[in-house]
């Protein structure tokens, strides 16, 4: 069984971008729940009143990384939001990556290179939900890479959380270092969230998805949104 680490994050587009963001991940705990697939929150910085800022899962199941892998960059919607008085279409971002979650023994890391502090969860809008501090966020100090895990009710739960995705970032820039691509990678799996850097269209007033790799649209968008995402998967299985 393969397990991936799925990051969301908001892009350009304010309040709207963050309930896009809300709104895929949704979609994809929806679908992963139709294919039987195991999906855990690990991280969530939310907002009170309007989704997600950002949004960390891990997901395991049977060729789990192939089927999301294609997920990666920017996602942009055309929609109008609900909080838009005057009916305006706006365009809003999020990225997405997808990172296979690696063994211990493939990635070494020194004890002495992490930075880790045990904090109190929080909820939306951050006011914390827990009195004990058992979140912890962890800083690689070579890398700058930062991860964090509050969904477990133990800091031991949470700090082997924080590594598993810290494991699977340093997994993928030892990829990146032996191909000589340290930065480009990661810049292509989720961009800059600009909207013109974008992998996929959620046009709502169309009812339409287009994915810009295959050069192919998607109608019946209600529905794919609810986890209906076999056309989807299956287009980019096709083109393999």
């Amino acid at each position: 069984m393969d397990k991936i680490l799925l990051e969301i994050r908001a892009g350009a587009g304010g309040d709207e971008a963050a309930i896009f963001a809300g709104d895929l991940a949704r979609m994809y705990q929806r679908y992963a729940a139709k294919k039987g697939f195991k999906f855990e929150t690990v991280d969530v910085n939310s907002t009170s009143l309007y989704g997600i800022k950002s949004m960390v899962i891990q997901i395991q199941g049977l060729d789990v990384y192939d089927i999301f892998k294609n997920e990666s960059g920017v996602h942009r919607v055309q929609r109008i939001p609900k909080t838009e008085k005057s009916g305006r279409v706006h365009t809003s971002t999020a990225s997405v990556a997808v990172l296979p979650i690696v063994d211990p023994g493939q990635v070494q890391i020194n004890p002495g290179d992490l930075d880790i502090v045990f904090f109190r969860s929080s909820g939306p809008g951050g006011q914390n939900v827990n009195k004990v501090e058992t979140a912890v966020r962890i800083v690689h100090k070579p890398s700058g890479i930062v991860v964090a895990s509050q969904v477990e009710r133990s800091q031991y739960a949470n700090k082997e959380r924080a590594m598993e995705s810290l494991r699977a970032k340093l997994y993928e820039q030892k990829q990146k270092e032996a191909t000589g691509e340290v930065s480009e990678l990661r810049r292509e799996q989720i961009g800059t969230a600009d909207r013109s850097e974008k992998i996929r269209t959620y046009n709502f007033p169309q009812d339409r998805i287009t994915d810009h790799r295959l050069d192919k649209s998607f109608h019946n968008i209600e529905k794919i949104m609810e986890g209906d995402m076999d056309k989807i998967i299956g287009a980019f299985q096709k083109s393999k």
